[in-house]
């Protein structure tokens, strides 16, 4: 485990360089659509500034490449943080240079400044070491609270923290790391996996270090049918990688013989066309007849899958079980993350990871206090997942 903010005594008056990750979307009048992002650092930053230390906010927004483009600009992230902490924000507009140490030598204790978008420097993803020596300049120690961008070694996650001292986690960063960290290494069982999304190469150490791990795993979503197209099946129009077909059968021979149980579609919504004027009907997920194509999991393999999840004491929900995007293909989703919903509420520990799990939620409109713990952290999540080492993790101090 790592330090964490908690773990610091006497920081009134230091100047705090936090990372967080408020990449947030704008609507069409440049205000921010959803703040859930910025809401999940609110305990980090309140705690800072309840300590009075002089909280000095570092974040991206989008893909800018090194260019200072007016629409990635953090103004409209500044508004909404001092809105939703109730207190002013001072917004800079630019992260290094005197002038920017000179606006932060008038803080207060317990004020907050956010600096403009790391990202309009491109020696930010390079990691830059001068880059990330004039960052550590404006203070006195760091926090890292952007889980989000952990898997990234650069200049404001790795960089930073190897030349400030102290440098600890946020809450957000430590929430995630015990949730996540807890359930892969100390598990209360049974342990179910539900491992979804369009292909198998995205997942595959995911599943690879999972099939060590858990007691079944359900793997759904369009890797269905390279499995069933390695087992031998018929998939029509189906989505299928056939350079991993190697690795599928190889998956299942390995959990046989770890005694892992798989749960792969037995059936599935099958469509014409990818679209919700499509025509649909349910086949086995072996016989999908040509011109069709599977896009949802069956009502047995739903089923299954939702018993599966009730009977567990763990779950791990990473990616859809269809394509729920569409209405007419959302079904599948829905049952799995209302299974996981009562397992959690008869007391289970629920993590759910990736965007398409969580946007799932968001669609469906469920409460997200209804799981144990939603990560903020997509690819960050996947790769915690697999076993990776996460740079931003890594570079801060031990407990």
């Amino acid at each position: 485990m790592k330090k964490s903010v908690k773990d610091l005594t006497d920081i009134k008056g230091k100047r705090a360089l936090v990372r967080v990750d408020m990449n947030v979307p704008f609507d069409e009048n440049g205000k921010v659509s959803d703040d859930t992002r910025i809401r999940a650092i609110l305990p980090t930053v309140q705690y800072l500034k309840e300590k009075g230390a002089k909280v000095i906010l570092m974040a991206h927004l989008g893909r800018p490449k090194g260019e200072k483009k007016p629409e990635l600009k953090l103004d409209p992230v500044a508004k909404r943080l001092a809105e939703l902490l109730e207190s002013p924000v001072m917004k800079l507009d630019d992260c290094i240079g005197e002038e920017v140490k000179e606006k932060l030598s008038e803080m207060n204790d317990g004020d907050v400044a956010l600096l403009e978008n790391i990202r309009f420097y491109n020696e930010e993803t390079k990691n830059d070491s001068e880059f990330a020596q004039k960052l550590a300049d404006l203070a006195d120690f760091y926090v890292n609270d952007a889980f989000g961008a952990a898997h990234r070694a650069h200049a404001s996650t790795e960089g930073v923290a190897k030349l400030l001292s102290p440098a600890v986690s946020g809450l957000l960063m430590e929430k995630e790391l015990i949730a996540l960290g807890s359930i892969l290494e100390n598990p209360k069982r049974p342990f179910i996996a539900i491992v979804g999304g369009s292909k198998v190469s995205t997942k595959i150490a995911v599943i690879e270090n999972l099939i060590t791990k858990c007691d079944t795993v359900v793997l759904g979503g369009g890797m269905t049918y390279t499995f069933k197209k390695a087992m031998g099946g018929k998939i029509g129009n189906s989505i299928c990688e056939d350079d991993k077909l190697d690795f599928a059968k190889e998956l299942m021979k390995t959990a046989q013989e770890k005694g892992v149980k798989l749960i792969i579609a037995e059936d599935v919504l099958a469509a014409d066309d990818f679209s919700n004027n499509a025509n649909i009907k349910f086949v086995a997920s072996d016989d999908i007849p040509d011109g069709w194509e599977g896009v949802d999991a069956g009502p047995k393999t739903i089923k299954a899958i939702a018993d599966a999840v009730l009977e567990s004491k763990t779950i791990l929900w990473n990616g859809p079980v269809g394509a729920f995007e569409t209405d007419l293909f959302e079904e599948g989703t829905k049952a799995v993350a209302l299974a996981v919903q009562e397992a959690t509420k008869n007391g289970a520990t629920s993590v759910l990871g990736g965007g398409d799990t969580v946007a799932a939620v968001e669609k469906f409109k469920l409460d997200r206090n209804s799981f144990s713990h939603i990560s903020t952290g997509g690819g960050a999540s996947l790769e915690f997942i697999e076993g990776k080492e996460l740079p931003g993790v890594a570079a801060l101090d031990d407990k």
